[in-house]
């Protein structure tokens, strides 16, 4: 419970001249969520193997921003021998990856894998980097599921854009400003 870590602190460091700042967000949410993203095809070059999914670093970025660690596992458990891969997306970044040198048993196109951890790192920090839109987000509830936010369409992308005037050669589209 927080209040018990609050008194567990409290006591430990009532002594010393320090202010604590806490986040409290991954504490309530970080293991809750988990990003699901689906294999799309693996790949080797030379002796390195590659797995990828449809899942980018615009949708998970901490494994790329900054080394962040999320498990990741088959959604469906799988027997067998496992090898050393790459968990790459689809954008074709050197940054587009959400694991590396990971463990993980042979996966086929369109099977499902679950990236762990991800509740206070997915929507809060994705984008639409490389014109994707954003994934949907699902809450869980015992055997029931709601959708919270509905998957963007490419058509939401440019949603509140405008070409200004001089760019159309068509006259008062009352979006125009100055500067003065």
């Amino acid at each position: 419970l927080p209040s018990e870590y609050a008194a567990a602190l409290q006591g430990a460091l009532s002594e010393l001249d320090v202010t604590i700042i806490l986040e409290p967000g991954r504490v309530i949410v970080g293991n809750a969520g988990i990003f699901v993203t689906q294999v799309l095809y693996n790949k080797q070059q030379g002796r390195k193997k590659f797995i990828i999914v449809d899942g980018a670093m615009n949708d998970l970025i901490r494994p790329t921003l900054y080394g962040g660690y999320h498990e990741i596992l088959p959604v469906r458990r799988k027997k067998g021998r496992k090898e050393k891969v790459d968990v790459v997306g689809p954008i074709c970044e050197s940054g587009d990856f959400l694991a590396q040198g990971r463990s993980l048993p042979r996966l086929a196109g369109g099977e499902l894998l679950a990236v762990m951890s991800a509740g206070a790192y997915g929507f809060t920090m994705a984008s639409q980097y490389n014109s994707r839109p954003r994934t949907p987000e699902v809450l869980v509830s015992g055997r029931k599921f709601y959708m919270v936010r509905e998957r963007e369409t490419y058509k939401d992308l440019p949603h509140g854009e405008h070409v200004p005037q001089f760019l159309t050669g068509k006259m008062g589209t009352g979006k125009e400003s100055g500067l003065s």
